[in-house]
């Protein structure tokens, strides 16, 4: 009798099996799909914002307020808990599913990817005293040169554990159980997070390029989530969020760096009609051109990407010309990156439609495009620029993260937001309300518009 109470459906413990599939989809839902990759959408000038909060965003209005990403890093953490949660219980000692290595790998590696999003866009953020609820309310800050180290220290745990036979227990929507893919993944994502600190440690690139070689061998290889379904709220959230909020519009930025490169991929990336003008847009709800890859017929279940093997591509094009390669050969794979890209776009992205929109089977031609526009302008001097301007065009909209990212560490390409003149540049977020009210003597103070974050060249608390 003393069960009578009891809801069997809501249990206070649960196992590793049923933790690993929530880890993995709020990562790719909530983390690659809703409110940063939105804001920074707007930030790094793909969208100029035409409504409400994406037209204050726009205009930098009320971008230090507290409350803006406070639901992000709510989210944040929460998925970085069950990451912990499922760590904890295959800890190899002291876990209760102590040889579940396969799936404690996963974990391991979503913890990175989630991790490594928090301190990118806050700088300093709680880990080390963060995840024991109620034991400690008021976590310390670690600062984010201690945060990368745990990022890669993660991601070689995660490497090993995967490498060691056991499968992968629950259901696995990224890579369906395959271990190999996953340490694909995570060689990748080192290479990803090495090339971030070029500014702050000399041998970046040279080791990013040791990690690409052990990273994605295809498109095959790369990490997206592919399960969306055409109905709400079962569908891509950005698509949903164009469907029901319709606050971002294509800007006039990224239209001007396709029509100077006469770049075929113009013709894909909006469906005409006026471009809104980078920060000076007038507020509507369909006033201006859309993206079309992310509002096109039927985009309620393209993936979305969490790392692609073109992102690998322009990250290996960085790093071998960082490294002295000769130009043959950073420039074959800058080529291969923009190829892949355009691939990325037929096969996911691209729907042909009977009733009039484009067909992805006429894209346009890689080879022909970069022998007529883009070789000409890798002239000296100029080259990093337009390797990190290809980047920018081939990572249009849903890795708009990658490319704030990008610009925060280069400065390429220059952005045209006459705001960032008379404002600034948002080169972090404002720490959330959540922590302002609960955890205010660890908070560090800073300006989103002056301090910038470790790796971009900034001071740490």
């Amino acid at each position: 009798m003393d069960e009578v109470n009891e809801n069997k459906n809501a249990p206070s413990e649960m196992t590793v099996k049923n933790l690993l599939p929530d880890a993995a989809l709020k990562t790719a839902y909530e983390t690659y799909g809703t409110d940063i990759p939105w804001f920074t959408d707007i930030y790094i000038e793909y969208a100029a914002g035409t409504w409400a909060q994406a037209s204050d965003a726009d205009k930098r209005i009320g971008q230090e307020s507290a409350s803006l990403f406070n639901n992000s890093w709510n989210s944040l953490y929460d998925v970085m808990n069950i990451c912990k949660v499922i760590i904890d219980k295959t800890d190899p000692v002291t876990g209760t599913e102590p040889i579940n290595y396969g799936t404690r790998g996963v974990a391991e590696v979503l913890m990175a990817i989630n991790l490594a999003v928090v301190t990118d866009m806050w700088g300093e953020a709680p880990y080390t005293e963060a995840f024991q609820g109620s034991d400690n309310l008021q976590p310390k800050y670690d600062k984010q040169s201690d945060l990368y180290v745990e990022v890669f220290r993660l991601l070689d745990d995660a490497i090993v554990n995967l490498g060691m036979g056991t499968a992968i227990d629950g259901f696995d929507y990224i890579y369906g159980g395959s271990r190999t893919n996953w340490i694909r993944a995570a060689h990748s994502l080192k290479a990803r997070y090495l090339m971030r600190l070029t500014k702050v440690r000399a041998t970046a690139a040279t080791e990013a390029l040791a990690e690409i070689a052990l990273g994605f061998q295809s498109s095959a290889d790369q990490m997206i989530f592919n399960h969306y379904v055409d109905n709400f709220p079962n569908g891509n959230p950005w698509f949903e969020y164009w469907y029901l909020r319709d606050h971002n519009s294509i800007s006039s930025t990224i239209v001007g760096l396709l029509l100077d490169r006469n770049d075929p991929r113009e013709y894909w990336y909006h469906w005409g009609g006026d471009i809104a003008p980078i920060g000076e847009a007038e507020q509507t709800q369909g006033g201006y051109s859309q993206s079309y890859l992310t509002t096109g017929y039927k985009s309620w279940n393209i993936p979305t990407p969490v790392m692609t093997y073109h992102e690998l591509l322009f990250i290996k094009t960085e790093a071998e010309f960082r490294t002295g390669a000769a130009p043959a050969v950073w420039q074959a794979t800058l080529e291969d990156a923009i190829t892949a890209q355009f691939s990325w776009l037929s096969e996911y992205m691209l729907v042909d439609d009977t009733d009039g929109d484009p067909d992805p089977d006429n894209i346009g031609d890689a080879a022909d495009y970069f022998a007529t526009e883009v070789l000409p302008l890798l002239t000296v001097g100029n080259e990093l620029n337009e390797i990190m301007t290809q980047k920018y065009l081939g990572l249009f909209e849903m890795e708009a993260m990658e490319t704030y990212n990008d610009y925060r560490r280069t400065g390429f390409p220059t952005m045209m937001n006459p705001n960032n003149a008379t404002v600034g540049f948002p080169n972090r977020f404002p720490f959330a309300v959540s922590e302002t009210s609960s955890n205010p003597d660890n908070v560090p103070t800073v300006s989103i518009y002056t301090d910038k974050v470790w790796w971009a060249g900034g001071t740490e608390n």
